[in-house]
């Protein structure tokens, strides 16, 4: 890229320390966590943008994508990066649009809607959010690093969803403001359903600045670690608890050994050759959920008070894919896949998968409830990746045995199990950027408009 498209967008920001062009500064920026996929590895080492640009204001940004439209310039945009599928990775170089210092938090409502700017990271918002009386709905195990803007582009649900569902169930996104990419930026506000035109889109369909986001009223939590001497028992139990209403919790995550040996700070709340479950319950329901867990067979190893994420030990920095980081540590062959199991048929699935790959695939399961309110056995599963032709095999029989598969090691939205069927991501990439520079390469069913469509009136 010229020196000159650095020197223009210094000049419209009147500050060039937010014009970046120091090569391992903007390479640093340029990645995420797509290294948790051998196969996203090959395709992504290497990747960068030319620059980064770090807008204060919505009114900045449409001065950038301005400027950016006018000279055909590739906009990347980054939150926190911690994704994993490489939705930050620029795959044509070009501006990374860096929203990390849009990191405002206006308002808590006091029907519990917290009022947000992009870069907030959600673990300042959980804090903030529970001196009010509320808390996140959902959150990812990285939420000490992620941004809220980068958990509506790239992410989907975590700890919370057992109770709450993802971002895109029960309205808790409320609404959106974006800012297009066109000869002339505009702000659009998305409310109700116009939400699912702009989640989960990888930044491809527009920048998001502001977000009203629907909290949950604040519970006093405590962290469980039962262990059991199979995962058979281990699965059973935590699917009662993730099932029964009566159950008030935040996580249920259920571990087959030899998972929890990854596990090297807590490894003493791991007993040798044992399943583990992890929860976070009511403290009011602790002693209950010690006695059911001692009816089922199991043995509380662990029980003590959440306060906050300064507690120590921290559970949910083993969930969700966080799992994956451990056993990677451990041996860097493990990978993962991302899946929904029929709660009617998980039993069979599970049995199924293990006779054919064997301890190649290890049981990682994460409850989550769906949008109509049923609590599902979602997984992580760990993968023992030999090559890409088994881990193909892999998921084409998880998906022939009923098993809903968000393959993690494509790059693009459509083959990572959140696009729509209805099309409705792609039809806002057609309206605000129809030249398609936003995050180009990433939503594959996108076709730029030729040069003179785009410039008819």
């Amino acid at each position: 890229m010229a020196r000159g498209h650095a020197e223009k967008l210094e000049e419209l920001l009147r500050d060039a320390s937010r014009v970046i062009s120091k090569r391992e500064v903007v390479e640093q920026l340029s990645r995420d966590f797509y290294w948790y996929s051998p196969v996203l590895r090959k395709q992504l080492d290497g990747k960068a943008g030319d620059l980064v640009v770090q807008p204060l204001t919505a009114g900045e940004i449409k001065d950038i994508l301005r400027y950016c439209y006018a000279n055909d310039l590739p906009v990347t945009l980054r939150g926190a990066g911690t994704g994993n599928y490489g939705q930050a990775v620029p795959l044509h170089g070009g501006v990374i649009l860096d929203l990390s210092k849009m990191d405002a938090l206006p308002e808590i409502l006091p029907e519990g809607v917290a009022l947000s700017e992009p870069g907030v990271r959600l673990g300042v918002l959980e804090a903030e959010a529970q001196k009010v009386g509320w808390e996140l709905r959902c959150y990812p195990s990285t939420i000490a690093k992620a941004s809220v803007g980068g958990f509506l582009g790239g992410g989907s649900g975590g700890i919370g969803s057992v109770a709450h569902g993802g971002l895109r169930d029960f309205e808790t996104v409320r609404a959106l403001e974006v800012v297009t990419m066109e000869a002339e930026p505009r702000i659009v506000r998305h409310e109700g359903d116009a939400v699912h035109e702009i989640l989960h889109a990888w930044g491809t369909n527009g920048v998001i600045t502001r977000i009203w986001l629907k909290l949950t009223p604040a519970v006093d939590w405590s962290q469980g670690v039962v262990a059991f001497d199979d995962f058979a028992a281990a699965f059973d139990f935590s699917e009662r608890i993730a099932v029964e209403e009566k159950w008030t919790k935040r996580l249920v995550t259920a571990f087959e050994w030899p998972i929890p040996s990854f596990f090297t700070p807590i490894r003493s709340l791991s007993p040798h050759g044992q399943a583990l479950v992890f929860l976070l319950i009511a403290s009011t329901q602790l002693a209950e959920l010690a006695k059911e867990a001692a009816a089922a067979g199991g043995t509380v190893t662990f029980a003590g008070a959440y306060q906050g994420l300064r507690t120590r030990p921290l559970l949910s920095d083993y969930t969700w894919n966080h799992t994956t980081l451990w056993a990677m540590k451990t041996d860097e062959a493990y990978t993962y896949l991302q899946c929904g199991f029929d709660p009617r048929k998980v039993r069979g699935q599970m049995r199924r998968l293990r006779e054919l790959f064997g301890r190649e695939i290890l049981f990682h399961m994460e409850f989550m409830k769906n949008g109509t309110g049923r609590v599902i056995p979602g997984a992580i599963p760990l993968v023992y990746f030999t090559s890409e032709e088994r881990l193909n095999a892999m998921i084409d029989c998880c998906q022939e045995i009923g098993v809903l598969v968000a393959n993690p090691h494509v790059n693009n939205v459509e083959g990572g199990g959140r696009y729509r069927a209805d099309n409705v991501q792609l039809m806002p990439k057609r309206r605000y950027d129809p030249k398609g520079l936003m995050n180009p390469g990433k939503m594959i069913t996108f076709e730029p408009q030729s040069a003179e469509t785009v410039a008819a009136p």
